[in-house]
């Protein structure tokens, strides 16, 4: 259990492998084939991989900060997410600033880039909207080192009706703009189609501080690179 924490910890300035659930035995065998049985990849493929280095940092990403007037964006973390087909995890309802708190609230923004078409189906993402007007009730922080788990929310998720999302299908090749506050989610991909996606969120850090309690550090190694270089 302490390797698997620290394995998720460590992960924000490295490239590390994260399974979705249900894909081993109780001996640990795999019950899918291996190229169908991972979740994410993340944290840092914007720093370590050329490929995704490239598109993180592309003129046309760099415009989008620019045309919404981001001063300092900071790239934090980044994802590339499988939806695996038949057995790609729901996310249950959540905000990013939930995970990625920062002071004042409100200065994270997720980029969400579909790698195939992401429609109902497949587990597209969900919105509700005006969402983000409301604050967050909960946060995720740290626990002591060597603890277990190494995380714990203060706080308590509110309760959504179903009702109260809109779903947001995109085509291949789409962007989606996630405000940090934004109540959203994705299902269950109960279908035969996989729906890969990348996934990088940024920082305004102009005027703002990161909470050293959330469970995502900048480190020695990587500081938080600026979107514009």
């Amino acid at each position: 259990a302490q390797g698997s924490a620290d394995y998720f910890l460590n992960s924000g300035d490295k490239i590390r492998f994260f399974f979705e659930k249900g894909v081993f035995d109780a001996k640990g065998d795999f019950l899918v084939p291996r190229e169908k049985s991972v979740n994410k990849i993340g944290h840092a493929l914007h720093a370590h991989n050329p490929l995704y280095k490239r598109m993180t940092h592309s003129p046309k990403i760099q415009e989008v900060g620019q045309r919404l007037g981001l001063v300092k964006p900071v790239i934090v973390q980044s994802m590339y997410i499988f939806k695996q087909p038949n057995i790609g995890g729901e996310v249950t309802p959540h905000q990013d600033a939930t995970f990625l708190h920062t002071e004042p609230l409100g200065r994270i923004l997720g980029f969400w880039i579909a790698v195939e078409d992401a429609n109902e189906e497949n587990g597209c993402l969900w919105f509700i909207p005006g969402s983000h007007r409301d604050g967050i009730s909960r946060r995720m922080l740290r626990t002591p080192p060597g603890s277990i788990p190494c995380t714990a929310f203060i706080g308590e998720e509110r309760s959504y009706n179903d009702d109260q999302f809109v779903p947001a299908p995109v085509p291949k090749g789409g962007l989606v703009l996630i405000h940090g506050e934004v109540v959203h989610k994705s299902d269950l991909n109960t279908s035969p189609n996989s729906r890969h996606a990348y996934s990088f969120h940024v920082m305004e850090s102009h005027k703002t501080s990161w909470n050293p309690e959330n469970w995502l550090q900048p480190s020695q190694d990587l500081p938080f690179p600026s979107l514009y270089t």
